[in-house]
């Protein structure tokens, strides 16, 4: 049964609706700015634009320097009725677009057909930023006033995580104090057509190993007589994991535990309203890896650690033949931390690991620097994962599906508040890929949805 709707609420609504054209041209607006934080193009300009939007709509934003990183946009509205704050945080960089060929509309064109945005970031994620933006530009027109005080915080590198965040927050904390933060960066459920809700996130370790050999590439004639990176770093690899998955790494589930009764019932009731052979089926495949289905897949996604490698490189890979033994060797990986795996003990088990078993050579570089965002987990029971539970009914009519671990941990690294992962991203979206899009319709309830939770946050007793 879907959940009663305020009249208060209602009026907003009717707003947000009546203001559709607006809000679609703003999204258009800010996918046209290339904000590629990997390239480095395109972030300051990116910032001005979200001042600019929000100013326009009579809100209040101003961009704070990074030290080395491009700035933050920042503005606290204030409720006339409610002291309680609410972060609002997204981020406004996007994923490269490579590979341009594969686009069927420009990737910063903004282009509009068959009732969706197409570009990069119009899912990934401008149209969350800008549903946070709208729905207090709603509240603000319709009721003058919001339901709880919100603080606006949208960051530039959070496609390569957040790393000129951390030392930011941390000289500056009270401007980053609130009650809860919430994040429309997630999705909707791929079976039902409602928003995912993550009352908790895994933190992401990601690093290269880099083996080294001669100063260049040598003739393979001569490859008794030199070093092999590319079979060193295949035996390394091969002591990280067993085909199990069990991580080797001696130490590595320090912190880690079951999941409790409450998670337990949230896994037990997504499985029950998922098809999961739609999702084998999308994948292209006919069984999960070890053979694992409903519940024990879904708790494993959920819960269990990873060591996945994303990337593997070493020497000559084009067409044809080239005899070389390779100077250095590379592989990428990212390993998934849930709740309480600490990180950087993590990267450091991980160099004692490689010591021990004899690849002290072997190079360890952590991409997101030397402290990766940690993980984190709260109750459902949480002001903030009610509001946003209830605010999903509101909104789609039925119960969301609620994930008990998936949230933006580099702010909590340094200021800790109940943190709530959701949004309205579409299965069809392909965020980080090419022909990125946002369905119109999905937006505008992206819009309703933000300012439920704004609403439900604020009448939390």
């Amino acid at each position: 049964m879907k959940r009663e709707t305020p009249a208060e609420l209602k009026k907003i609504f009717r707003w947000i609706d009546a203001h559709q054209d607006e809000f679609v041209k703003d999204l258009q607006r800010l996918v046209q700015q290339p904000s590629i934080s990997a390239q480095n193009i395109g972030l300051r300009e990116c910032a001005s634009l979200v001042c600019e939007i929000m100013h326009e709509d009579g809100l209040p934003a101003q961009q704070f320097e990074l030290n080395g990183g491009p700035p933050i946009v920042m503005g606290e509205l204030q409720s006339k009725r409610n002291k309680k704050k609410l972060m609002a945080y997204a981020h406004y960089d996007v994923q490269p677009p490579e590979p341009l060929d594969k686009w069927v509309f420009p990737p910063f064109g903004g282009e509009i057909s068959d009732g969706r945005v197409w570009g990069r970031g119009a899912t990934d994620n401008k149209s969350g930023l800008l549903a946070f933006v709208k729905a207090a530009e709603a509240w603000m027109n319709g009721i003058g006033d919001v339901p709880v005080t919100i603080k606006f915080m949208f960051e530039g590198e959070e496609e390569i995580g957040s790393p000129h965040l951390g030392p930011f927050v941390a000289e500056n904390p009270e401007m980053f104090r609130c009650d809860a933060m919430h994040c429309l960066d997630g999705g909707m459920n791929s079976s039902e057509p409602v928003p995912e809700i993550d009352l908790g996130l895994k933190s992401v370790l990601y690093v290269e190993l880099v083996a080294h050999g001669a100063n260049s590439d040598i003739h393979s004639l001569n490859a008794p007589l030199v070093p092999q990176p590319a079979w060193d770093l295949v035996r390394a690899l091969n002591t990280l994991m067993d085909e199990k998955r069990h991580i080797l790494i001696e130490g590595w589930y320090e912190g880690w535990s079951e999941p409790d009764e409450d998670d337990i019932r949230l896994i037990k009731d997504k499985v029950s309203r998922m098809d999961i052979d739609k999702l084998k089926k999308e994948w292209g495949l006919t069984e999960f890896a070890l053979g694992r289905d409903g519940f024990e897949a879904m708790k494993a996604r959920a819960f269990e650690p990873t060591c996945n490698i994303c990337g593997l490189t070493a020497g000559y890979q084009g067409p044809g033949d080239k005899t070389i033994v390779p100077c250095e060797a590379r592989a990428k990986i990212d390993f998934r931390l849930p709740p309480f795996i600490d990180p950087s003990k993590a990267l450091e088990k991980l160099r004692r690991h490689l010591d021990k078993n004899g690849f002290e050579d072997i190079e360890v570089i952590s991409v997101f620097g030397d402290s990766p965002e940690p993980p984190f987990k709260i109750s459902v029971k949480e002001d903030i994962s009610r509001a946003v539970i209830e605010a999903a009914e509101m909104v789609y009519g039925i119960p969301p599906i609620i994930n008990g671990v998936s949230a933006e941990g580099t702010i909590l690294r340094h200021v800790w508040m109940p943190t709530v992962l959701t949004g309205f991203a579409q299965p069809d979206c392909n965020l980080h890929a090419p022909n990125e899009s946002c369905s119109i319709s999905a937006y505008m309830d992206g819009i309703k949805y933000a300012a439920a939770i704004m609403w439900n946050f604020g009448n939390m007793g």
